[in-house]
């Protein structure tokens, strides 16, 4: 197995949105913000390479919706998903599974494309891929609630279907094993119904993709959790669950939205768990 990190760029969030009752005189220290109250974010994905199969996680925001969408996130830097995957040798038809830990747009919108020039219809990105999303999460978001209907754009998600490409992992409490050789999944259900979590077991190491878990090392302390969030007490019961767990067991801490910090791990204070280190995925594979 060989794990390769894939950069799709960055965006703007409100700092506010992005730490909830948290004052900006807090969060400000690790997450500047500019002079609009927003902060840097990216959009960071993980390629997995075992065997014959070639695995992603995440696609990133993609570039389908309309200049007058994009003007709310400011879309910034040079990478994109389909150089950072021709930098590692592979190609979109490459792609055997994507595997979406949720479906909010910044998370999924990489994954379909304009089907045509006129913009009437469209189509998977990945032709030759199986999409992986749990029966749970895509029931909430084709259904959506008033409060994320924003986040979850019919044009990301129904061709997956359409396209007879959709798989489920099947849930199984809060941890499913296997859900891929070598790879856990664990369902968080804060920050939106049956996010996909998943733990890579890698030459003796646990590697997790933070998802909307754990945006970022700012976002590391309890409170600090997202206004984004439907159910903040219960992603507060889920980071703190999971993030003993990390610093007992050691895990490597895959960070999906920190603009700076690639990867962290975290250890336990008499504050609580903070921050232990940063480093890029590279320097421990």
């Amino acid at each position: 197995m060989q794990l390769h990190t894939i950069e799709t760029g960055n965006f703007k969030l409100d700092g506010g949105a992005m730490f909830g009752v948290v004052p900006k005189q807090l969060w400000q220290r690790t997450n500047p913000a500019d002079e609009l109250n927003l902060c840097d974010w990216s959009m960071r994905c993980m390629l997995i390479e075992d065997g014959n199969r070639l695995i992603l996680i995440d696609a990133g925001i993609g570039d389908k919706q309309s200049e007058k969408f994009f003007s709310h996130y400011h879309l910034h830097g040079d990478a994109t998903l389909e150089k950072s995957l021709k930098e590692k040798g592979f190609s979109f038809d490459d792609i055997t599974d994507v595997l979406l830990t949720h479906l909010h747009f910044d998370h999924c919108g990489g994954a379909v494309k304009w089907a045509n020039q006129e913009r009437t219809h469209t189509e998977p990105v990945f032709k030759n891929a199986t999409y992986w999303n749990n029966e749970k999460h895509w029931k909430w978001a084709t259904e959506p609630n008033p409060r994320e209907k924003a986040s979850f754009l019919s044009e990301n998600i129904l061709p997956l279907e359409e396209s007879g490409q959709l798989k489920f992992i099947e849930r199984q409490g809060n941890i499913t094993k296997e859900a891929f050789s070598g790879v856990d999944v664990f369902f968080a259900d804060g920050h939106t119904e049956s996010q996909i979590i998943p733990m890579i077991k890698y030459k003796g190491k646990t590697i997790v993709f933070m998802a909307d878990l754990l945006p970022s090392t700012g976002h590391i302390p309890l409170p600090y959790v997202m206004g984004y969030d439907t159910r903040p007490l219960l992603t507060m019961n889920e980071k703190e669950w999971f993030l003993n767990k990390a610093a007992d067991e050691e895990f490597i801490l895959f960070l999906e939205h920190d603009s700076v910090n690639e990867c962290c791990t975290v250890k336990h204070t008499e504050k609580g768990i903070r921050l232990k280190d940063t480093f890029k995925l590279s320097e421990v594979l």
